[in-house]
This record gives C-alpha cells, sequence and structure tokens, in this order.
C-alpha cells in the first residue's frame, strides 16, 4: 500500500488504483475535506489558501488538480509556483491566509508526491485538526461553491526573495563576516526547488565561490533524495577535489539540511541542530531549546552549559513546535537536520541553518571539522524490528517499559529508557507491525549493542 494518510497530510505514489496510491481522485478529494476544515475553522466560505510546490515530475498535474479543487470550493489560490516548504509557510503569514498546501514527498523518491497541510500561522495542523480533514474525507462531507462564488487563481513568484530578505535581517546572521571568509560553498540541491532558491541565499550572504551541483529543478532526483552519508558521496568528492570549505546538501522541499567538512567526510545530520543551537545560545547568552526524544542527547549538553533548558518532545514537527512554545524555546529541531528558528518562523528551515551555520564558521575562525570536533561526541543506532501480523505491539512496549522501571523510562511517544550516558527510544509503527529502535551512545558498537540488547527483550515478550 502506497497512500499514507495521516492527520498533516496525504502522500502516495503516483497512478495506479484509487486509495491504493495517490490519483487525481484522491487529490481532489483531499483538497475538498481541507477546503471545508478551513470554512468550518474560519467560519466563512471565502478563504485563501497559498500554495507552493517543489520540482517533482508530478508536481504540475498535482497543482492543477488542487488548484480547480479550491476553486471549486470557493478558495482564492495564491500560487508560489516552486518554492521551498519554509518559503510556503511563510508565504502563509506574508499574505494573512487561512492556510497553505504544500505539494511535496519530501525526501521520498520521485515517484511519490504528497499535499502537506498548513493552518493560518503557516504551520502544520494538529492531530485533532487531521483527524477531522480525514473524517470529511472519508465521508464526502464537502460542497461545492455555485458558479457566483468560484475561488481565485494568482500567481506570486516573490515569496522566495521575501524569504531570503527575512533572513538577512536576523541579528544573528553576519553578512559581513561571511563575505570577508571569502568561503567556497558546494551545494547539492538534489535538481529540485533547493537549486533555484540555495544560490540566490548565498549570493545575498556574500559568497561568491559556489560549487553547484545537481540545481537544475528537473525533478529527476540523481540520487536518492533523502540526505544521508551513503547518498553524498558525489559532493564528498566534488568538495575534495574543488578545495571547498563546506558543503551542504538539502532535500527536494528544503526544510532537512546535512553538512559535509572541508574534508569531505560529513558533519553528522544530528549535528546541524546542535552547532546552530550552539551558535544562538552563544549569541544570546542561554535560552531553552528543544528537540525529539529520537535525537541527540548533545542538544541537552549544550544547552546547559549556557544554563537553558531542554526538553524532548514527541517524534514530529508540529510536536516539536508545541514544545518550543510551550517552553519559550530560542531554537529546537529534529536530528534529521530540521532547522526551527522561532524568530523567523516555526518550521524546519535549511536556508536559515545555513546562514547561521555560515556565521558562525565565519565568526570562530575554524575549519568545518575543527567546529565539529568541538561537540560532545555521540552515535546513534537506527535499527527496526518486523513482528508477526496481530501482535500486540503495544503489551509489548508496556512489558518493556516495566522491565526497566528502575531506569527514567519517557512514554509520551513510544518509551524511552534513560541509561547513564545513553538512551534507547522504541517506537511502534501505525500502519506495520513494527518496532523501531533508536539507541545512542558515545561509539558506534556501544549503540548497536544497546540496540540488540533491547531486541532480544523483545523477543523474550512475543
Amino acid at each position: 500500500m502506497t497512500l499514507i494518510k495521516s492527520i498533516s497530510g496525504i502522500r502516495g505514489t503516483i497512478g495506479g488504483k484509487q486509495s491504493i496510491n495517490l490519483t487525481p481522485l484522491d487529490i481532489v478529494k483531499f483538497s475538498a475535506a481541507y477546503a471545508q476544515w478551513l470554512r468550518e475553522r474560519h467560519k466563512k466560505d471565502c478563504c485563501t489558501v497559498v500554495l507552493g510546490k517543489d520540482a517533482r515530475v508530478s508536481g504540475q498535474m498535482v497543482t492543477n488538480l488542487v488548484v480547480g479543487t479550491l476553486q471549486g470550493m470557493g478558495i482564492h489560490v495564491i500560487d508560489l509556483g516552486l518554492a521551498s516548504t519554509p518559503t510556503t509557510e511563510m508565504a502563509v503569514g506574508f499574505m494573512n491566509a487561512e492556510g497553505g498546501i504544500i505539494l511535496t514527498a519530501s525526501h521520498n523518491p520521485s515517484q511519490w508526491n504528497a499535499l502537506k497541510l498548513l493552518n493560518e500561522k503557516g504551520e502544520f495542523i494538529s492531530a485533532e485538526d487531521g483527524g477531522r480533514i480525514l473524517k470529511l474525507a472519508e465521508n464526502v462531507d464537502y460542497t461545492f461553491s455555485s458558479f457566483d462564488k468560484l475561488g481565485s487563481h494568482t500567481l506570486n513568484k516573490e515569496m522566495s526573495s521575501r524569504h531570503i530578505q527575512e533572513i538577512l535581517k536576523l541579528p544573528y546572521v553576519d553578512v559581513t563576516a561571511i563575505n570577508k571568509a571569502d568561503f567556497t560553498v558546494a551545494i547539492d540541491c538534489v535538481n529540485s526547488v533547493g537549486g533555484v532558491i540555495i544560490p540566490q541565499l548565498l549570493k545575498a550572504l556574500g559568497v561568491e565561490n559556489c560549487i553547484e551541483l545537481y540545481c537544475e529543478p528537473s525533478g529527476l532526483f540523481p540520487h536518492n533524495p533523502e540526505p544521508l552519508p551513503d547518498h553524498l558521496t558525489e559532493i564528498s568528492a566534488l568538495i575534495n577535489e574543488k578545495g571547498a570549505d563546506v558543503g551542504f546538501v538539502v532535500d527536494p522541499d528544503v526544510d532537512r539540511l546535512a553538512i559535509l567538512n572541508e574534508d569531505g567526510s560529513v558533519f553528522g545530520e544530528e549535528y546541524t541542530l546542535v552547532a546552530i543551537a550552539d551558535y544562538i545560545l552563544k549569541t544570546k547568552n542561554g535560552g531553552n531549546t528543544v528537540s525529539n526524544l529520537s535525537s541527540t542527547q548533545a542538544l541537552k549538553e549544550i544547552t546547559e552549559k549556557y544554563g537553558g533548558k531542554y526538553e524532548a518532545s514527541a517524534v514530529g514537527e508540529v510536536n516539536v513546535v508545541e514544545k518550543m512554545k510551550e517552553i519559550d524555546a530560542v531554537i529546537g529541531g529534529e536530528g534529521n537536520g530540521g532547522i526551527i528558528l522561532p524568530d523567523l518562523h516555526y518550521g524546519r528551515d535549511a536556508l536559515v541553518g545555513i546562514a547561521l551555520f555560515l556565521s558562525q564558521l565565519a565568526k570562530s575562525g575554524k575549519r568545518c571539522s575543527e567546529l565539529r570536533a568541538g561537540y560532545p561526541d555521540y552515535v546513534i543506532s537506527k535499527n527496526k524490528i518486523e513482528l508477526e501480523q496481530g501482535i500486540d505491539v503495544d503489551q509489548i512496549l508496556q512489558d518493556i517499559k516495566e522491565k526497566y522501571a528502575s531506569n527514567q523510562v519517557i512514554d509520551t511517544d513510544g518509551v524511552k529508557i534513560i541509561f547513564p550516558g545513553e538512551w534507547v527510544h522504541l517506537r511502534k509503527s501505525n500502519t506495520e507491525p513494527i518496532i523501531r529502535i533508536y539507541a545512542e551512545s558515545v561509539d558506534g558498537q556501544r549503540a548497536d549493542s544497546l540496540a540488540k540488547k533491547i531486541i532480544q527483550d523483545i523477543h523474550f515478550f512475543t
């Protein structure tokens, strides 16, 4: 099954059968349900929605269906065309719109696309609101507008420039220092929207030497678009060949940021947030931070060094944002390279991550690898165990929780067990009989051993 209906939107492979793959009928149904939800939420028939998309080949087809459906529901559509996820999120606020839709399957391969749904703040909708939209779609509980109350469709191609301008206004972004450092920067944008906006950002930051890899927004991803180490071999070689000072890789919708050192080695996706949080906390003389339960404990150590408070949320951007607001965090995000800076907006944003990291690198006077070496060094082992159909996964998690009751156990999102200097986090899949096991320790061998120990416990309880 390649159609995933979740609280934050609908995602699937293009073509095939309705309700099994992502077909035109599914796109229309969920677009209409979202429009109906907007009417209910704002108690009016005439709402405005901002629409942005990454460069996937299916993007224009999906755009046509979404725009036509929203117009048919009386919605005014402001179409940004090619636009990053963070640009679209910010545009909702710029336009005083009631909502937004981003057409992107993020790090999924080319055959996938998705509708990511935003509220009037330009933030991902809540679980409660997502549940309501799913119910409206399931029951076909929406009413199209009459001919004289159809919505409009306008194009706006200025939001990427506005996004960059807002980043340059931040007091932590030091264009003078970046320009003076005379960095050579290599980028890999997987032939999506990052290939349009990131060179513009770097130019605005004063970077004159930019080595571009896969920056043609054709939507034909040259490699797996998830910015993980195994997929970064080409830019790593390019950094060594051209003598770049740093490399940046983004996913197709530019909300995740991977960094490479001057020797082509990976900075580490968990450490994108750690490094940038260090810079923000130092600049602000402290503050609170948030990441999710599966992210590195290095962020906690950095935060406490500056006298701040760190808290972990359930996995998922909407949960991180909610916790950030709760404790007034100055920065947060997830260990997949997602940076959330409230001073800009409450969404993961690789663009502001690039600007902040270059400012930090320029002002530190260090090489990229030297900056990385200054942080607590941990390794996360990521595993999963497939169980038989019909097995009670919740009971297994409860059994694990009881076995380790003498440890600190967090059960807000699966079960996380804290050991001295290390931890393990178990989360069940909502669609398959799978338990994902993430373990972190001081080296890969210890992390793997910890994960294997928990996997043995799971086998015992099954």
